[in-house]
């Protein structure tokens, strides 16, 4: 079979070229087409059961010639191969989408942990900016199903490298060194009359200052300044006069609900405040120990300025007035009559959250931080209440994550996260001590999911180390869910609050539960079961310490 080259190359029956728009003619022949005669005209001799034709190359003058054969294909087949291809690709689209949904695809989603670094002076130096350099990152791939036995043997390491040593209290000097303005603003006693710490400052503006002028609160938080509007209007009628002088009273939190987040603290804050003789903060989470106090707001905003314990005080102003009212009544005066109001301050930061330290305090030792928060408030109240709120820390952590991540919230993503987040600890507990590990900035901010957070044990025996066990009362979540009358009258004799009556009390407990979970985010559903394997077992050899300090196996949570 005879084939022209000047047409196209596909092998037409018959020697005809019906389709080439260069020879038309029925009785085609090569020698006598116009087109295809000529010296440098090659004929092709082909025999398709021993031969197929891939290329046929030809050395020209005319370069356009070279594109002759495109134009042969037929209208049909080209769109019906673009249409195959358009076709091929939206089905590969819809299974890329679908699989890495459900976990189905066969090359498992990768994501990224690092090495912890192994040098405290790089950690010690470094900014903000540059905390995750530290974190080199790296691939590691993560199936849903099969991935257990592998993440098991990290937490296999992790438990044994746990490891609970009693840290080393600092002295009173220490601290004072520390924080030195915050050591002459509080004093050492408080008035004697009070149930609440409180003491008479004397203040030296006159009626034109504003008291509140410079509050940080004020100025970062628009929802505040409401509040500060009115103590404003207020705060002339308010202040005591003596001897030409003016004093104003001031106020420290009698109690702290300290933690944890996502453990109902909310809901315990709600009802406790309908109590006639608690009264809290203006704000409800000042987080000023952990945070505000050293110019952090938002840890990924880098720090501002500091607040000051000023401004931290002013925030019980409104509880002072009524205090300072029953200290002024005639009735108090003429019987030395008690004050038993008492005030209370529920960051839910308080127990665990010591990130800052890196930043501020330089002489720390093995990577620990050498003062917590509770140092400081142990200082200035050694006789305060602290009240601790826990639940299941599997579910905890499963409550967080969806309650702070923005979006793409799903089953298969938290699992990966959980998965990062171990593999990012166990690096950390190679090279440091498990105080080292769980108090530090970095690792925390690496994390995707805050698993140190459900570490109680940790945080509470630190806790212990200055405040004595009959300070603090731990709560769980499940108890106060399934029996609210019972949980508040143990808080209500821990803190000796007056009476109630049956209309109080009924108000008090019967009221609908705080800060339930999100519509939306009860439509995902349960964690995966393979996650929740591997959350009991990280979690679980701190459990059992924790209801070994408090006598108390309920602390196992074996039936959640």
């Amino acid at each position: 079979m005879r084939y022209c080259i000047n047409c196209c190359i596909h092998l037409l029956p018959n020697d005809l070229h019906r389709q080439c728009f260069r020879c038309r003619g029925p009785n085609h022949n090569n020698q006598k087409c116009p087109v295809c005669k000529g010296e440098n005209k090659i004929p092709l001799y082909t025999d398709s059961k021993q031969m197929k034709l891939l290329a046929v190359l030809e050395v020209r003058t005319d370069h356009s010639e070279s594109w002759n054969g495109f134009f042969c294909l037929r209208k049909g087949k080209l769109c019906s191969l673009i249409f195959g291809l358009i076709i091929m690709t939206l089905v590969m689209a819809s299974y890329i989408l679908t699989g890495a949904k459900h976990g189905l695809l066969l090359i498992p989603s990768p994501f990224h942990y690092g090495a912890f670094t192994s040098n405290p002076s790089l950690m010690d130096n470094e900014s903000l900016s540059d905390m995750k350099d530290h974190y080199q990152p790296s691939k590691m791939n993560i199936s849903y199903v099969k991935d257990y036995p592998s993440i098991k043997l990290i937490i296999d390491t992790i438990t044994s490298k746990i490891e609970f040593v009693t840290r080393q209290r600092p002295d009173l000097e220490e601290l004072r060194k520390q924080e030195p303005h915050m050591f002459s603003v509080i004093p050492n006693k408080f008035l004697p009359n009070s149930k609440n710490p409180c003491w008479y400052e004397e203040y030296r503006g006159n009626t034109t200052t504003d008291p509140y002028a410079t509050n940080s609160y004020a100025l970062y938080s628009k929802r505040f300044r409401t509040i500060f509007d009115y103590l404003r209007k207020v705060f002339w009628n308010h202040l005591y006069h003596y001897k030409d002088k003016h004093y104003r009273l001031r106020c420290l939190p009698h109690f702290y609900i300290i933690g944890q987040p996502k453990c109902g603290t909310t809901d315990l804050y709600d009802r406790l405040r309908l109590h006639p003789d608690v009264r809290f903060s203006a704000i409800k989470e000042p987080h000023w120990w952990t945070r505000k106090r050293f110019g952090i707001i938002r840890l990924r905003d880098g720090f501002h300025d500091r607040y000051p314990v000023e401004d931290y005080l002013d925030l019980f102003d409104l509880a002072a007035h009524q205090i300072q009212g029953v200290l002024q009544s005639e009735a108090a005066k003429e019987r030395g009559k008690m004050n038993n109001i008492v005030i209370g301050e529920a960051s839910a930061s308080t127990m665990w959250d010591n990130n800052a330290w890196i930043f501020f305090y330089d002489n720390s030792t093995e990577g620990e931080p050498p003062f917590l928060i509770q140092d400081f408030i142990h200082a200035f109240q050694p006789n305060a209440k602290l009240i601790i709120m826990l639940r299941d820390p599997v579910e905890r952590l499963y409550s967080d994550y969806l309650y702070f991540a923005s979006a793409n919230k799903s089953v298969e993503d938290f699992h990966e996260k959980v998965a990062e987040s171990l593999q990012l600890f166990e690096n950390c507990m190679l090279d440091y001590s498990l105080r080292a590990c769980v108090y530090n900035n970095t690792l925390n901010n690496a994390m995707p999911v805050r698993l140190q957070v459900g570490l109680y044990v940790v945080y509470l025996l630190d806790w212990l180390t200055v405040f004595d066990k009959d300070q603090i009362l731990v709560l769980r979540l499940e108890d106060h869910a399934s029996n609210v009358k019972y949980t508040m009258h143990m808080v209500f004799q821990f803190l000796d609050l007056g009476p109630l009556s049956e209309k109080q009390e009924a108000l008090i407990t019967k009221s609908p539960a705080s800060n339930t979970r999100r519509p939306e985010d009860r439509s995902l559903g349960p964690m995966l079961p393979t996650t929740k394997a591997i959350l009991r077992d990280f979690y679980r050899p701190f459990n059992t310490k924790l209801a070994q300090v408090l006598f108390d196996d309920a602390f196992l949570w074996k039936r959640t």
